[in-house]
């Protein structure tokens, strides 16, 4: 007999009619806050809500398109799983379905654009497991947050996700390397799938704001798993990169907005590189500039 499924949903104070359509359906426990909490603390909501042994932790913009039956098995032999990720065409989302841990190298690589002018430079091939068939089933270091199974004992002994990284990004990297850093394995099972669509929530944010958050999770990342001299290469690309990345900016939004977030960026990297050791504060106040839930499927 098939286990039961409850289904919670976490809603990031979403300003559509998310929370209506939520409510008008049977089974589906939601949890509506006021404020956006970001997504490490809705997953950890979602996870406390639900008392299920397995927990399928499901983005708004993935669309199950398999059962997850093997996902389960899969998590209870190993305490993690994930499933294949497709875009709309049914194309693997090679890249971005698994990926090995960031390394200093790969994310100042990514800080100067270099894998976006050159995808397959060695570095970035690693990281982004381009080398990798995603019809293979086997062990993988960091599947995407977005389509991620876990078993409870493993989210109770890690603490939960980390939720230091505010609003979003690399709290799932975090969360899959303190995993295998505790002996867990992470198991890909490409025979479940869905269609992700990508970025749903994201986009409502600029462009710099996206930048600005994304760098300062990086730099949250950076500060727990890299040792010191990664950690401080790190910020001084995070400082190098932010003047180029403004020009852009405003060439692309014909308006001044990206400065303020350039300085902030700066700011915050330029105090870490100069203060290595001191732990990190959030360096930005994301709460409602991020205005669509992130819901949250458990099992």
């Amino acid at each position: 007999m098939a286990p039961a499924i409850a289904t919670v949903v976490v809603d990031n104070a979403s300003t559509d009619r998310t929370l209506p359509l939520l409510r008008s359906m049977s089974g589906v426990r939601v949890i509506a806050n006021v404020e956006n909490a970001g997504f490490a603390t809705a997953a950890n909501q979602g996870v406390r809500e639900s008392s299920a042994e397995f927990l399928l932790l499901l983005n708004p913009d993935v669309r199950l398109l398999t059962e997850v039956d093997s996902l389960v098995e899969a998590a209870s032999e190993h305490g993690l799983a994930a499933g294949k990720l497709m875009n709309d065409k049914g194309q693997d989302q090679r890249g971005f379905t698994v990926r090995r841990f960031p390394t200093p190298g790969a994310l100042i690589l990514e800080l100067f654009g270099l894998n976006r002018l050159w995808p397959s430079n060695p570095v970035n091939r690693s990281y982004r497991c381009l080398d990798r068939d995603l019809n293979h089933a086997g062990p993988v270091e960091q599947p995407a947050g977005a389509f991620l199974m876990f078993r409870r004992d493993v989210w109770e002994r890690l603490g939960g996700f980390d939720e230091d990284f505010c609003p979003v990004w690399f709290e799932d990297v975090d969360f899959c390397r303190r995993a295998a850093a505790a002996g867990f394995r992470i198991e890909y099972v490409p025979s479940v799938a869905g269609e992700h669509r990508g970025g749903h929530s994201v986009r409502q944010l600029s462009e710099a704001r996206r930048s600005e958050y994304w760098c300062d999770s990086l730099l949250t990342y950076a500060f727990k798993h890299f040792r010191l001299l990664g950690y401080q290469a790190v910020c001084l690309s995070v400082v190098l990169t932010s003047v180029p990345r403004m020009v852009a900016g405003i060439i692309r939004d014909r308006n001044l907005s990206p400065v303020g977030s350039c300085t902030r960026i700066i700011r915050f990297a330029g105090r870490r590189l100069v203060f290595p050791r001191a732990k990190p504060t959030s360096a930005t106040t994301p709460r409602q500039d991020h205005k669509d839930g992130w819901p949250l499927e458990t099992r």
